[in-house]
């Protein structure tokens, strides 16, 4: 049954022993990401401070950090399963990923997920035009932040040229009671939104932000998806429910009417102001840069609000299992495009976009750099700054499997490609050139003769079936006296 509001989400959490209450006074400034941190890194529950120190408004945060409340948060016991009827509504075979995501905006099934307008909801219970951001519990994570920043928002803005609506997160730093800052990186559709109406003309851009919103919202706005697919479509098709919107108060926007807070403005777009520093997921600060400013003309919220947040930082934290999400649900529709892809691990302590790990069943030579070009023009896995790619015997969930592969089955001389000068990630500090840096792929495959390798590969140690299965028979008798 899908969750009407965060709330919902909440009370699951607690039923299912999730969910840890903190009554005892915590400073929103740094305290609650320290708490939240060492929670995470030990695999700990979902936190609800009842009590931020000066507020009355309590903190949710690590309500996905594990796979556990990942997997409750989409109510699914496989994240795939959300991928694979992603596939069957396809129903085509697509020549690219993107392909296959816009046929998918209008197939049957999931228009069907189309929002529903309705007329009120709970996140009209208080109108505030005269807005005051700094009644909320907004948190400094980390001592050299540049201040306060909203870390889950869902950012909602209009396509200019299409009139539909995209759902982003994009961090806001809090610059005073009215005013924030706006992240959006260049490959962002928000920025792809700001972009085109400055071409027009247009001085500004309507936004709003809603932030405690029900849990497959708020993956969605998350999620890789092409533009124009709306988010909320998307949220409906995970939730298996139409999701209810609410138009605003002062923007030409719908937002979800269960949310907890919404902010109600716009971005100027002429206007500028530096922001950060900011403790990234990637385990640095962001150094400061100039980003659009967030100009906020309205408050509406519940009548007893809860603040949703997160902590980004050197990982693990929260936002790992986001990823992980991201990576099983677009799996399958990865392997429609690429029948030769078996599976793939985005490790967590990579951050992301660093490095994809990828096995296939090899069936030609060079098979395995056609891969990695594949991903490389994958969506937002054009950003992957390493690939590595190894053969279907070979769990790529397992690093003592992957590294044991790289260093047997790759020369550095010759199973190797590096591209200078290719889109990475905003966030990469090791690039010389913002946005731009080069790019590693690595064939850990066994090698052919058509590959220039003319030696014989040799057989991999492993136990006959005849001799596991005689050891099975009495497996159970041994294994009590090795591990009692």
């Amino acid at each position: 049954m899908a969750y009407e509001d965060l709330r919902e989400f909440i009370a699951r959490l607690e039923q299912e022993g999730e969910l840890a209450r903190i009554s005892r006074e915590v400073s929103v400034e740094l305290e609650i990401t320290e708490i939240a941190d060492r929670a995470v890194k030990q695999n700990g529950k979902a936190l609800l401070f009842e009590n931020p120190k000066g507020y009355d408004i309590p903190v949710l945060i690590n309500a996905f950090a594990s796979e556990r409340r990942i997997k409750l948060a989409l109510e699914t016991d496989r994240l795939e399963s959300i991928g694979e009827k992603l596939v069957e509504l396809a129903r085509m075979k697509p020549e690219s990923v993107l392909d296959g995501l816009k046929a998918l905006s209008s197939a049957k099934d999931l228009v069907s997920f189309i929002p529903k307008k309705v007329r009120s909801g709970p996140v009209k219970e208080v109108v505030d035009h005269n807005p005051n951001l700094l009644k909320f519990p907004i948190l400094k994570c980390w001592p050299q932040d540049g201040g306060r920043f909203i870390t889950f928002p869902v950012v909602i803005t209009k396509d200019p040229e299409t009139g539909v609506l995209n759902a982003g997160m994009y961090r806001m730093q809090v610059f005073d009671e009215r005013t924030t800052g706006m992240h959006w990186q260049i490959h962002k559709h928000g920025a792809l939104h700001y972009k085109k109406l400055k071409e027009m003309g247009v001085d500004r851009l309507e936004v709003a932000v809603a932030i405690g919103v029900d849990p497959a919202t708020l993956y969605a706005s998350t999620a890789p998806l092409p533009e124009n697919m709306s988010e909320f479509m998307f949220a409906g098709f995970i939730r298996k429910k139409r999701l209810k919107m609410v138009d605003c108060e002062t923007v030409d926007l719908q937002v979800p009417a269960t949310a907890e807070i919404v902010l109600e403005g716009y971005v100027k777009l002429d206007e500028f102001r530096i922001e950060g520093p900011f403790g990234d997921h990637t385990g640095y600060y962001t150094p400061p840069e100039p980003y659009p400013v967030f100009h906020v003309e309205c408050i509406t919220h519940r009548e007893n609000p809860i603040y949703h947040a997160t902590v980004v930082g050197k990982p693990p934290m929260e936002d790992a299992w986001l990823g992980k999400a991201t990576e099983r649900i677009f799996l399958p529709m990865i392997k429609m495009i690429h029948p030769e892809i078996v599976d793939m691990n985005l490790p967590i302590s990579a951050t992301f976009h660093n490095l994809a790990i990828v096995s296939i069943k090899k069936r030609y030579p060079g098979h395995a750099r056609k891969v990695m070009f594949s991903i490389w023009g994958t969506g937002m896995l054009s950003l992957t700054k390493v690939v590595i790619v190894v053969d279907d015997d070979v769990n790529v969930h397992d690093m003592n499997e992957v590294i044991w592969a790289v260093t047997s089955r790759f020369d550095p001389a010759r199973d190797v490609v590096v591209i200078p000068d290719s889109p990475l990630d905003s966030l990469d500090h090791a690039s010389y050139k913002p946005n731009l840096g080069g790019k590693l792929g690595i064939d850990a495959t066994k090698k052919w003769r058509e590959e220039g390798y003319e030696r014989e590969w040799p057989d991999v140690v492993k136990m006959d079936e005849e001799t596991k299965r005689k050891v099975d028979g009495y497996w159970d008798e041994i294994k009590r006296l090795i591990f009692g």
